[in-house]
């Protein structure tokens, strides 16, 4: 049973429904109803609220901003809860935090109120042009006079982040009827940015590395540390040869390696069941990954199902790279264990292996390869088809005329 009450001269009505305990309000306001909860359960309160909120509607009645249709706060709502459940499983816990933190610090407060229909190309061109004029504060970094540190503008990736998100949201809004088209979010002006390489070790820093936590295992800074300084080293040796994601290294059990004898090479391989950012593939690694493998089963006695690398011993490998100078390369990027995978794609070029094959072995696709590795390797330039020369034609001889045949 619902009790009804009328205010403001019967142009709002204040009732609750009989299984709640908060009293509710409503109104009949330019051509449609309006509703909300008073989020009280005294009368008395929720009559107040509901003035305020009528008043507050008349206000916005007559600035033009009473909203008809939803607002980008309650499309990315639907949004973060559809996504949140439908990509259980594929996108990773970081992955979606980032997604709502995009949402949470930047689109709703710019975007939270405005109608969907609102939000155009040149809005959302002004919304760019806002972030890269707005530092925002970095509350946890303090400068000389303790005051927060700002944020510079966004990287280009960052800024291309929450355009992508703010692009799903608007999706969202179609597919519940709530938007009839996408507006263009594509940049204006600018095109294509600078691709950067990945961060890799060459040829030289890569034995550099390598020599370095050989020499680490002969002298760890204490004794109990040498068997995460022998980890660490066959870890390196391990990556370079497979071209692993280290996060598929760092999930690998014992049973999913096996040693054989390659009919193709006559070479003896590791053959890898790998379990990691694409689902289930296989890779086929070099034969300077079978020694470290043996090792790692010499030093452990693993059971099948123990993983080859536990943990990670991050801060000793970046202090080996600090020591050996090989932190930031040249282009100032910090080199990571990802790097390791990028350095086996980039020797695999060098040596000419077979892009669609590297592309397959390492579960990406060509086109990352081709834009991020292969075109900064000098060995994929063809020289042979770059210095072509022509050959020079023979000088024509000189034109017979009449004069020349009555001298003869």
């Amino acid at each position: 049973m619902t009790e009804k009450h009328k205010i403001m001269g019967g142009k709002v009505y204040v009732y609750r429904r009989g299984d709640s305990r908060y009293w509710q309000c409503s109104t009949f306001l330019d051509g449609r109803n309006w509703r909300t909860s008073t989020k009280e359960d005294s009368l008395s309160r929720a009559k107040d609220f509901a003035e305020d909120w009528y008043l507050g509607l008349r206000g916005k009645k007559v600035m033009g901003q009473l909203k008809h249709e939803k607002t980008f706060k309650q499309a990315a709502a639907k949004f973060l809860e559809e996504y949140e459940v439908i990509t259980l499983g594929e996108r990773s816990p970081v992955y979606i935090d980032n997604t709502k933190r995009r949402l949470r610090n930047y689109l709703i407060p710019y975007f939270g109120d405005k109608g969907l229909s609102e939000i155009t190309a040149g809005m959302v061109q002004e919304y760019r042009v806002f972030r890269q004029k707005n530092s925002v504060p970095r509350y946890n970094r303090k400068d000389d006079d303790g005051n927060p540190k700002n944020y510079g503008p966004p990287a280009r990736s960052t800024l291309h982040q929450e355009i992508f998100t703010l692009r799903q949201v608007l999706k969202t809004a179609m597919r519940h009827g709530w938007l009839t088209h996408l507006p263009d979010l594509s940049t204006p002006y600018k095109t294509s940015g600078k691709i950067k390489r990945r961060a890799w070790f060459s040829p030289e820093e890569y034995k550099q590395l390598y020599e370095a936590t050989r020499r680490r295992i002969k002298n760890p800074p204490k004794p109990r540390w040498k068997h995460n300084c022998e980890q660490l080293h066959d870890f390196v040796l391990f990556m370079a040869n497979t071209g692993l994601r280290p996060d598929e290294a760092l999930s690998l059990q014992y049973r999913d390696v096996t040693i054989v004898e390659d009919e193709d090479t006559e070479e003896t391989i590791l053959e890898i069941e790998v379990r990691g950012k694409r689902g289930v593939g296989y890779c086929k690694s070099m034969t300077g990954a079978v020694r470290p493998f043996q090792r790692l089963v010499e030093r452990n006695k693993p059971k099948p199902m123990d993983l080859l690398f536990p943990v990670f011993p991050r801060q000793l490998f970046n202090n080996i790279l600090e020591e050996e100078g090989l932190k930031i390369d040249r282009e100032g990027q910090r080199r990571t264990a990802y790097s390791l995978r990028h350095t086996y794609i980039c020797l695999r070029l060098m040596e000419g292996a077979d892009i669609y094959q590297i592309a397959k072995n390492c579960r990406t696709s060509v086109e990352m390869i081709e834009t991020y590795y292969a075109s900064h390797i000098k060995t994929s330039l063809d020289t042979a088809a770059i210095n072509v020369r022509r050959p020079r034609k023979s000088k024509k001889s000189e034109p017979i005329t009449a004069e020349s045949l009555l001298a003869e």
